[in-house]
């Protein structure tokens, strides 16, 4: 038996996509546990663990964004990781602002999902936060907590 590399909660309406983010993730040795609603996502993100979470940005009702800031109000420390076509820079930011740590565009090519999901939850075990400065000053500043 495969000892699992985390578990990973996607929140997608899509029931297609849901079955793609369980079997690419899945071979990846990830647990992959599926939310068609963010009523269904928050429950279970208020009772269970998970190592990252998954959000697409254009659920009925209501947006990515606005459960990522309902998600903060309560978990500030799960990563968050945008899975969405809505592919505008100001998607991308909002999201960054609501609280997450990632945003990727669908549809991704060869392993691009798993490698960022990877990514995140690795800095999240060495607590690791980045923060880019303004290209004008040129510096990448790692800080540790």
């Amino acid at each position: 038996m495969t000892i699992s590399k985390g578990r990973i909660l996607c929140t997608e309406d899509d029931e297609d996509t849901r079955e793609l983010l369980t079997v690419m993730l899945g071979l990846a040795d990830y647990d992959v546990t599926c939310a068609d609603s963010a009523v269904v996502a928050l429950d279970l993100i208020r009772n269970e663990k998970f190592d990252l979470l998954l959000l697409d940005n254009w659920m009925p009702g209501v947006s990515g964004e606005s459960l990522c800031v309902k998600i903060r109000e309560f978990d500030s420390t799960t990563p968050i990781l945008f899975y969405s076509g809505a592919a505008y820079q100001e998607d991308k930011d909002r999201a960054r602002a609501a609280g997450a740590q990632g945003y990727l565009v669908k549809p991704v090519i060869d392993d691009q999902l798993v490698i960022e999901v990877a990514r995140i939850i690795a800095e999240s075990n060495i607590g690791v936060a980045v923060a880019v400065v303004p290209p004008e000053q040129g510096r990448l500043i790692t800080v540790s907590e």
